[in-house]
């Protein structure tokens, strides 16, 4: 049978959620008096997140209808999607958050006093995106808008004790206390995602769907724990028992592509990835990822990628190096 290895499909999923790591993180407290209206812009390849602690607001996607966030509710807008925020859903748009003069504590973390003089309320807001190439893989198979109330039982307990906990920090000033609650929220966009699987473990399209089928599911998990291996369409379908045709008419119907253009998007995910973080080099990534030439992996870096892997070194030695500050990275993400 297909799918007698059952057990296999939700191991794969709990590993991707363990590797789930943020980066260009950016996070608001929004302290906000009625009237008021904010626009969230567009940001490539993140998600935004949510959370009211006090009062009540509006989300709207463009397009879209309003829905009604409460106190204790959590939201994620996945694949960078532009929104809007308001204190009513019939209020026109207002103006981009980024543009709005804030107080910036850390080079991650602002304050925002907006609105006009009446009813408060309070959000905190961020902005998170994943390293980790099999977590940006989950990011894509995500709705557009993922909500988690805070008081319905869509909300599993430990998300509520996590928002109780991080609206306790915000009510009070006292040293460290911001940094409580980004961490807290990091937490809480992974509890979100978790939620969302655990109400219907068959939900999702795409790499997500691919990932739970015991057969398409075991070739992409050989291929994350070893990318650099000289994979080949037979020995892919070999290793999920199939003909090469079925496996790769399966393979692109679950995925959305073929096996071998995954492998090498993947292979660039990850290449990516390392040039920002470590000391490394393109000869050296295009050995250890598969490639006979270092040519021939610039050529697959540029087409995936759309830069070259010298332009992406120096962009990280940039920041790294303080001409880029972090502050001004993360807002050059808000700019369009």
């Amino acid at each position: 049978m297909e799918d007698a290895v059952v057990p296999g499909s939700t191991d794969r999923l709990a590993r991707v959620l363990h590797t789930l790591r943020m980066r260009s993180t950016f996070y608001c407290h929004a302290q906000l008096t009625e009237p008021w209206a904010l626009e969230m812009p567009a940001i490539v390849d993140s998600i935004s997140f949510h959370v009211v602690t006090a009062g009540t607001c509006w989300l709207r996607l463009p397009g879209g209808e309003s829905r009604e966030l409460r106190a204790g509710d959590l939201v994620l807008v996945p694949h960078g999607l532009g929104h809007f925020l308001a204190s009513a859903p019939d209020a026109p748009p207002g103006p981009r958050v980024d543009l709005l003069p804030q107080q910036y504590l850390t080079d991650r973390y602002s304050l925002l006093q907006y609105g006009g003089d009446g009813r408060r309320g309070q959000l905190i807001c961020g902005i998170v995106s994943f390293d980790d190439a099999a977590a940006r893989e989950l990011m894509r198979a995500l709705p557009q808008l993922l909500f988690v109330g805070g008081d319905t039982a869509s909300a599993a307990e430990p998300i509520r004790d996590t928002l109780r906990f991080m609206a306790g920090e915000l009510a009070r000033t006292q040293p460290g206390g911001e940094a409580v609650a980004t961490r807290l929220a990091d937490i809480l966009v992974i509890q979100a995602i978790r939620t969302w699987l655990a109400a219907d473990p068959d939900t999702g399209t795409g790499w997500l769907l691919a990932m739970q089928d015991e057969r398409i599911g075991r070739a992409l998990e050989a291929i994350h724990a070893d990318p650099g291996r000289e994979w080949t369409l037979e020995r892919l379908a070999h290793l999920a028992t199939m003909s090469r045709s079925s496996f790769s008419t399966r393979f692109t119907e679950l995925v959305g592509e073929a096996p071998i253009a995954y492998l090498t998007r993947w292979r660039m995910n990850i290449a990516h990835n390392r040039l920002r973080e470590e000391n490394t080099t393109a000869a050296r990534l295009a050995t250890e990822l598969g490639y006979r030439s270092e040519a021939a992996f610039n050529r697959a870096f540029t087409r995936i990628i759309g830069r070259t892997p010298g332009a992406v070194r120096r962009e990280q030695s940039a920041i790294s190096g303080g001409v880029i500050t972090p502050v001004r990275s993360s807002l050059s993400l808000l700019r369009p």
